[in-house]
């Protein structure tokens, strides 16, 4: 904790950008239900590759690929609990190893363990206890594997952000929560209805969100007053055509808003889905430029 008030107090902090992104970059199918859990298990140099190039572009965070990793969703493929447990504290390992200054250990929702899209609808079908057993050994897996901070991220409903915020007390990690802006679980009062109610949990650090278009970041902060920083890593710019299975549209759109969302409060910034090593580098020294 010590280490990451430290460097908020000397000025913003750059994540990392798209990690699938960069690892399909790299020539790797990632279309499978185990998406970059895959490679954990098989190509682990091939993960640490990647965050390496983030940390090498000015990421001062490395964001595991631990997002999808899950219980039941590698049960399926033939892990056992304690395979899944190796492979979460695997992801942290290698992220370290990266050489960026912090590590932050990405928790995604009960959605993204489905692969059906319902991360960005927040349409379950389950309560906030179940959603609580779910994210439960997952969460204490990952904290007691030492990272700088957990990074709840893409949580696209109110249930959701009330079931991750009760299981992260008592964690004694720090914790970014980050929603989904562009999930139609929120509108725009519930979303930021949310935030606050994050922001008072105890162990979190920032608020904010990822995983939604560039513009929709400003909107999405503009009436939460809370005392602690926002966090905002949006897409590229580009938008996902589902029918087609492709991405559309004009990147780099990030770079441009950084100004925008460091007044608006911003101290953890960077990108999620299509933005590269470049998008990072272009961040950090507009970054650099502020400290």
């Amino acid at each position: 904790m010590a280490h990451l008030t430290e460097m908020l107090a000397a000025g913003p902090i750059v994540l990392d950008g798209g990690l699938g992104t960069l690892l399909e970059s790299r020539g790797h199918d990632l279309s499978s239900s185990l998406w970059s859990a895959r490679l954990l298990a098989e190509q682990p140099d091939e993960v640490r590759a990647a965050h390496a190039e983030f940390a090498a572009a000015g990421a001062q965070v490395a964001t595991t690929a631990s997002y999808q990793v899950s219980y039941d969703g590698l049960g399926a493929a033939g892990f056992d609990d304690a395979g899944v447990d190796a492979l979460l504290q695997r992801s942290i390992r290698l992220a370290r190893e990266a050489g960026a200054p912090l590590v932050a250990a990405s928790v995604g929702p009960f959605g993204a363990a489905r692969a059906d899209g319902s991360e960005y609808t927040g349409d379950y079908g389950v309560g906030v206890a179940e959603l609580r057993a779910w994210h439960r050994r997952r969460l204490h897996v990952l904290a007691d594997a030492g990272p700088d901070l957990l990074a709840v991220e893409t949580v696209p409903s109110p249930a959701e952000v009330e079931a991750m915020c009760a299981e992260i007390e008592g964690l004694g990690v720090p914790v970014w929560v980050s929603l989904s802006a562009a999930s139609t679980g929120f509108d725009a009062d519930s979303l930021a209805a949310a935030l606050r109610g994050a922001a008072s949990a105890e162990g979190v650090v920032a608020v904010g969100v990822n995983c939604c278009p560039p513009e929709s970041v400003l909107s999405a902060l503009a009436e939460v007053e809370v005392d602690i920083p926002f966090v905002a890593y949006p897409n590229s710019g580009e938008r996902w055509i589902a029918a087609d299975r492709r991405w559309a549209g004009d990147g780099g759109a990030v770079v441009g808003l950084v100004d925008v969302w460091l007044d608006a409060g911003v101290r953890l910034v960077g990108g999620c889905c299509r933005t590269t090593p470049a998008d990072i580098a272009d961040v950090a020294a507009r970054v650099a430029q502020r400290r």
